[in-house]
């Protein structure tokens, strides 16, 4: 038994979860920057958000250990099935037994958020727990995953961005203020940045295992300019955000990330193959961490 806990652990890409996490830290310091705080949505906003996370890496797994997306050919740490660690069969119970903990913990924070009113509220949450779960399992699962079809950015945008941000504020205040916005579309182009810089990692075996990326479908010049694209639009629109809010000087905080950010952009403009953009996935998602946390906490200082 204990000789599958290291294979899980690394099944489970722990190094994802910061990032995962980080639109309910933004979420959260602005809904205690209005007096809407609760210290117990929060904790099932976490929890449920990281069980998310580990559905989506799980699902990943099986989906790409499966086809054979995840071969030799991969660059990057080696995967669960890939290696052999854990077979396809156990790691699809493992996703049957986390898409039940994500039941449990849905249902838990729309208790805590919700109580017994707001009936249409708890619905719609309970709906966007589902798509959530859909939207973790069918990026690679089925006949047709939207991730072998370019269109894992716009779901990546969606609920890492605006999701995460705008949901989790609005657990705590039951609506939504226009202030929450730009950190939302912020958080969700640094995120997609992850996920560009994922793809363009894996070009070379994504196209050979006929995995049609953005990133495959741009081409790597294309690919790469799209990341700065990214990128820079992420540290404009959080910087116009800065200025329409300005609260005090402790708004300016997250300004604090761009110097990362900007070495992160040269490294990438002089990386000249695949395997120099893996070293840069973590720094770009600890970084996207670093930013939503100096910017929540800059808003209640």
């Amino acid at each position: 038994m204990f000789k599958k806990v290291k294979p899980w652990l690394s099944a489970f890409r722990l190094r994802t979860l910061p990032l995962s996490v980080s639109g309910i830290i933004i979420g959260s310091c602005f809904a205690y920057y209005n007096g809407k705080f609760d210290g117990m949505i929060m904790t099932f906003a976490v929890l449920l958000t990281i069980s998310l996370q580990v559905l989506s890496n799980l699902a990943n797994d099986y989906g790409d250990g499966v086809r054979g997306t995840d071969n030799e050919d991969r660059i990057g740490p080696e995967r669960a099935i890939q290696s052999g660690a854990i077979s396809p069969d156990e790691m699809f119970h493992g996703i049957k037994m986390n898409i039940l903990v994500v039941i449990v913990l849905t249902v838990g924070l729309i208790f805590v958020s919700f109580g017994s009113k707001n009936f249409l509220y708890a619905l719609l949450f309970f709906l966007l727990s589902g798509l959530s779960v859909y939207a973790a399992i069918n990026y690679t699962i089925g006949s047709s995953p939207y991730g072998y079809r370019g269109l894992g950015d716009v779901f990546v945008f969606i609920f890492f961005g605006l999701l995460s941000v705008i949901g989790s504020y609005f657990l705590f205040t039951k609506h939504v203020d226009h202030h929450v916005i730009l950190p939302a579309i912020s958080l969700g182009l640094l995120s997609v940045g992850v996920l560009n810089l994922n793809n363009m990692r894996d070009i070379n075996s994504d196209i050979t295992a006929g995995k049609k990326t953005l990133a495959v479908k741009l081409g790597a010049v294309k690919a790469k300019q799209y990341h700065m694209f990214l990128i820079i639009s992420a540290m404009l629109v959080s910087f116009i955000f800065s200025i329409l809010y300005y609260s005090s000087v402790y708004n300016f905080l997250f300004y604090i990330a761009y110097m990362p950010l900007i070495i992160h952009l040269n490294k990438i403009r002089k990386a000249n193959s695949p395997d120099e953009f893996d070293p840069q996935l973590k720094v770009l998602a600890l970084t996207a961490f670093m930013f939503s946390v100096l910017l929540g906490i800059g808003y209640i200082l």
